[in-house]
């Protein structure tokens, strides 16, 4: 009975999941009628709470614990809250972001729950402590315009966050993760400063490009953003790194539409990439294990090749919850949640999920484009990047398709720091959302006053 539900509820997930998915595109166009445009929305999120049941009801038929029901209870409240969040406070929000930011922290919860109870109900703790942290955010964003002037003050409280880990790595008081100074423990709660920074980091570099985009303006842009990008290889956090210089790329690349600015910046990451494989020794670790993990397997390919061996054995379809072995891949529950997701959800599930966050982007992008201001272009260009980039970075090195970097996966990884720092870059999203709707009402009544004159 017990394998009956399970396989029951897994197709029932995948099928609920895909259409989920095709509503996330098309609610992206914007010719539907608002009436419409709401009916849409409304069934998408219908559909977060019927797959979150839906796969509790698995965890319940495998553990037969009450506690799940309460554990299903709570998330479900959460979720209810944040929609009633931006339903009735922010009005004007997104649909289609708080819809998607709620299935993936549904699936987020859904997976660590199924590997770790008492882990999931850490990261559901996390979540309520975000909600309300940033429940003022879209507020600040839409009625406080002075935040292009803060340029040095982005700056200087991201590198000073940046260098106190630096510091506090080399004088052995925080363990290193993975080869990398990641970390700070605070009170006993371990804070990675660089996920936050990043959002500094994407102020900074709007509210300087914005002003200017001459050459003495990139240059003075450009070392500040080199020494964020330097402070975190020194602390062997490359995959910040990474994902800094790439935010900081294609922003120069949009501010300044210059060619030669960003084909310098890709020849001068080859470049870095080179020196990176030769002075550190887990930067060649993980480029033999991406080479041919199964060459190392028993040593530095061992888990990407238990990740690979994950999805290959999910399959389409995947195993069904508690049918799989996730917990042979290392740090399962965060850097390779998503080889998890394959194994016992399926594959199918699995591309669903890489869609809606690409949906995830395009909305961010759309936004970008349909801004006037050009700081919160800038802003709503910089932080898609960091997402979808991030985004990819996990995922591709779950698949093999680029070398391990230890970053996370948005909303569905294990992570106070990521799960906090991705709230924020929404929240701010949403704020950015409603200053747009509010310039196009602007624009319509502009136009409606010069018909009437």
């Amino acid at each position: 009975m017990v394998n009956l539900i399970i396989e029951l509820t897994k197709y029932m997930s995948i099928f609920l999941f895909a259409i989920y998915t095709f509503i996330c595109f098309t609610a992206l166009s914007r010719r539907k009628s608002p009436k419409r445009q709401k009916r849409i929305l409304k069934k998408q999120t219908k559909l977060v709470f019927w797959i979150h049941l839906n796969s509790f009801l698995a965890i319940f038929a495998v553990k037969q614990e009450w506690n799940v029901f309460i554990a299903y209870a709570m998330q479900a409240a959460l979720l209810c809250c944040i929609l009633v969040i931006y339903k009735y406070i922010y009005k004007r929000a997104s649909g289609l972001v708080v819809n998607n930011m709620c299935m993936l922290l549904a699936i987020g919860f859904i997976i660590l729950y199924r590997l770790d109870p008492q882990e999931a109900m850490r990261q559901y703790q996390i979540a309520v402590a975000a909600v309300a942290i940033t429940l003022i955010v879209p507020f600040f964003i839409q009625k406080f315009h002075f935040l292009k002037k803060l340029t040095w003050v982005y700056a200087a409280i991201g590198i000073l966050l940046l260098l106190v880990v630096v510091v506090a790595g080399k004088t052995g008081r925080e363990k290193e993760s993975y080869g990398a100074n990641l970390s700070l423990s605070i009170g006993g709660v371990a804070i990675q400063p660089s996920e936050f920074v990043k959002i500094l980091f994407v102020f900074m570099v709007a509210s300087m490009l914005c002003k200017s985009t001459s050459l003495r303006q990139v240059m003075i842009t450009s070392a500040a953003a080199a020494v964020h990008v330097l402070i975190l290889v020194a602390s062997k956090d490359l995959g910040a790194a990474l994902i800094f210089f790439i935010t900081y790329l294609i922003m120069l690349y949009v501010a300044t539409q210059s060619l030669l600015y960003f084909s310098g910046g890709i020849l001068s990451a080859a470049a870095a990439s080179v020196v990176a494989y030769h002075l550190f020794y887990h930067v060649r670790v993980r480029v033999i294990a991406w080479k041919d993990p199964l060459a190392v397997i028993d040593d530095a390919g061992y888990q990407v090749s238990q990740s690979l061996f994950a999805i290959g054995t999910g399959g389409w379809f995947g195993l069904g919850l508690y049918q799989g072995m996730p917990k042979k891949i290392p740090v399962v529950d965060q850097d390779f949640v998503f080889a998890a997701v394959s194994e016992e959800m399926g594959g199918l599930f699995a591309i669903c999920l890489i869609m809606v966050c690409a949906s995830c982007y395009l909305m961010f992008l759309n936004i970008a484009m349909q801004i006037h201001d050009p700081f919160y272009k800038l802003t709503a260009l910089g932080l898609g990047t960091v997402y979808g980039f991030q985004v990819f970075l996990t995922i591709g090195g779950v698949i093999k398709f680029i070398p391990s970097t230890g970053v996370t996966l948005p909303f569905v990884s294990y992570g106070g720091s990521s799960l906090l720092s991705t709230f924020i870059i929404f929240a701010i999203i949403q704020g950015l959302y409603i200053l747009r709707e509010d310039e196009g009402e602007d624009e319509s009544e502009a136009k409606l006053r010069e018909l009437g004159a």
